[in-house]
């Protein structure tokens, strides 16, 4: 049976400036991206994403609406990857700045695609800001997973 790994990224949105919240990611997947992580065994993908948004920003994250999905699928092993990707403007508590994993604060969402992202993050932009349900992204094997390019639904 292939290798299934469930992830989450949180787009935080200040309902009063636009702007949304980074984390300027420090050690794997070096570059901006938004909050999230895997999900733990016998967890909703929602609830991930809430825990998440809370362990590594500090934030209570409330009405999350969702933003698709990214799918990565590995030709040669048919290991497969998704990101569930959503947004909020519903948020309380106190941001921790800085943690081990990296720095956060809040930017402008024009001024966010000027930026290093981190790895594919770039690529998955369009799903939180237009109308898309998936981006699929088939690479034929491990070492060609960086070239692929997504195909958005």
């Amino acid at each position: 049976m292939p290798n299934i790994t469930l992830t989450t990224s949180v787009m935080i949105q200040n309902p009063v400036t636009g702007e949304v919240l980074v984390q300027d990611r420090l050690l794997s997947f070096k570059g901006l991206a938004f909050p999230g992580g895997h999900v733990e065994n016998g967890e909703s993908i929602y609830d991930c994403a809430v825990r998440e948004a809370k362990e590594e920003t500090g934030l209570d994250v409330r009405d999350l609406k969702p933003c698709g999905v990214i799918h990565y699928c590995c030709g040669e092993t048919q290991e497969r990857y998704f990101v569930f990707l959503f947004k909020t403007h519903t948020y309380s508590g106190k941001l921790i700045p800085e943690m081990s994993e990296g720095r956060h604060f809040w930017m402008p969402l024009d001024d966010l695609k000027q930026h290093k992202f981190a790895n594919r993050f770039g690529d998955y932009l369009p799903m939180f800001l237009e109308e898309h349900s998936e981006a699929f992204c088939l690479y034929p094997n491990a070492a060609s997973s960086t070239g692929s390019e997504f195909i958005y639904f």
